[in-house]
């Protein structure tokens, strides 16, 4: 056996552990090639030009950067030094191998290159591209499928292509697990009609269900159909105040989070949850605080928003009469020297209605007591966590989510990225949590193995048949 400490983790568990979020290192020139042969040559000059060789930063002074606030994007994301761990993340049969020293017994494992093919704004050029990943990644860890299983990409900019490429990673490569982009930049029409350049820089995020330009149902209902639970792993860099010309740390901090959290509050308020009770939809990489947090600001909207209580808001309850009385016993000069205007029933900003939309900003997903807010946000919601993060036991802490529920966290490896240093001390790192009483050891088995365990079969029951822990899963959920 390793003598890793994680090794000695694992062998001390009596249960497996499930990775939902390992990285992969694609080979490039092997991906090209099925880009190549899916989309012609001339497809794979277009992928340079938008996310390899052409990138424009590398080719603009400082001046220039700043200038057009061009985003620094990531770079030296990848292992060097630690040669081992960069093959392992490219090659599943090395990967497979080190298993038992790494601690893990079955991983779903997740594109690098891909997270950005999956937001070119060219068409073809991501239709394209997503398709070719998704070929290459089914025929290179199908022989492996007892340990791995790759996340096919799913391009979300139309409901149409989104459906295309599930029925052909899915239905046609038997791929079992998806990574759809969880939002799409989409440019401000008024923008559009200046230039294409005005296009490019004013624009709106469109995060699938809130507001969306489209209907997703449609994308949903497929995952149903072909019994795939939704998941996301995008990025909110160069969005809001994440735009610093010069600082990778800056743009970097939080923005999986800050993702995850619009795409998710998306959902929830566009009703989605509520017609499809039955899918799971995960966040990846982001953590769990965020998602603690955002149950409990929900709950507390609509204790204090929800269509009854808003009617303690309308400014016609107001006894201007009673405010104006109050005003001239206890108000000071200077408001005493305007007090006419209070008379004479001046308008207060934030009283003015003017539109048409409802009241019940809760009406979509049909929330009418405090208990549907958790019932149809805390079942559907996963939260996928790095090892590292000592955030990770607020999921747990039924002192203080409300209702005393624990937030479903998914446990990723984050193998294969900058984050990860050595891949044998990642379990070793969750597995503090239990050192240091943050978590109880039955924690930790939801943490590395039910929750897993749960969301992957939530659509499909066979998702872990074959594989390494199909027994131990089969226990579990008896």
């Amino acid at each position: 056996m390793s003598d890793s400490k994680s090794a000695r983790v694992r062998a001390s568990l009596p249960h497996p552990i499930i990775d939902s979020d390992g990285h992969m290192i694609e080979f490039e020139p092997a991906v090209l090639d099925r880009l190549r042969e899916i989309a012609g040559p001339k497809m794979v000059e277009r992928y340079h030009r938008a996310g390899g060789d052409g990138l424009m930063q590398w080719r603009l002074s400082d001046a220039e950067r700043r200038a057009r606030r061009t985003v620094r994007s990531p770079w030296w994301v990848l292992p060097a030094e630690n040669t081992l761990d960069r093959a392992t993340a490219s090659l599943p049969r090395l990967f497979v191998s080190r298993f038992e020293e790494l601690g893990i017994d079955y991983s779903v494992v997740y594109p690098s290159m891909g997270l950005v093919s999956i937001g070119f704004e060219d068409d073809e050029l991501r239709q394209a591209t997503c398709r070719a990943f998704n070929a290459y990644h089914a025929d290179l860890y199908r022989e492996h499928a007892r340990w791995l299983t790759p996340a096919a990409i799913i391009p979300m900019h139309t409901p149409e292509e989104a459906i295309a490429e599930l029925d052909y990673a899915v239905g046609e490569c038997g791929m079992k697990a998806v990574m759809m982009a969880g939002s799409v930049r989409r440019p401000l029409p008024a923008a559009a009609a200046i230039s294409p350049e005005a296009a490019r820089l004013a624009s709106w995020i469109d995060t699938l269900g809130l507001d969306s330009a489209y209907d997703y149902d449609p994308v949903w209902a497929r995952c149903e159909a072909l019994r795939v639970n939704p998941t996301f792993h995008s990025g909110s860099q160069g969005v809001g105040a994440r735009r610093s010309v010069t600082n990778f740390v800056y743009n970097h901090t939080g923005h999986f989070a800050a993702a995850g959290e619009a795409t998710c509050k998306s959902l929830f308020l566009g009703g989605v949850t509520k017609r499809f009770p039955g899918l799971r939809f995960a966040f990846l990489e982001g953590g769990v605080a965020w998602g603690c947090s955002l149950y409990a600001d929900l709950l507390a909207h609509w204790e204090k928003r929800n269509r009854q209580a808003m009617d303690a808001l309308d400014p016609a309850r107001l006894d201007r009469a009673a405010l104006v009385r109050l005003f001239r016993e206890y108000g000071e000069p200077a408001q005493l020297a305007r007090i006419q205007e209070l008379i004479d029933g001046a308008g207060v900003r934030g009283d003015q209605l003017d539109d048409d939309y409802s009241l019940d900003e809760f009406a979509a997903c049909g929330i009418e007591r405090a208990e549907d807010v958790r019932d149809r946000f805390v079942p559907s919601f996963y939260f996928g966590c790095e090892a590292d993060d000592p955030m990770n036991a607020w999921a747990f802490d039924t002192r203080i989510n409300p209702f005393g529920v624990r937030i479903h966290t998914l446990f990723g490896s984050d193998i294969g990225h900058w984050d990860v240093r050595d891949m044998r001390e990642v379990v070793e790192e969750a597995w503090e949590l239990v050192e240091h009483d943050l978590i109880s050891k039955d924690d930790f088995r939801a943490f590395s193995f039910e929750n897993a365990a749960r969301f992957w079969t939530a659509q499909n029951p066979d998702f872990f048949a074959g594989t390494n822990v199909e027994s131990a899963v089969r226990a579990a959920l008896v």
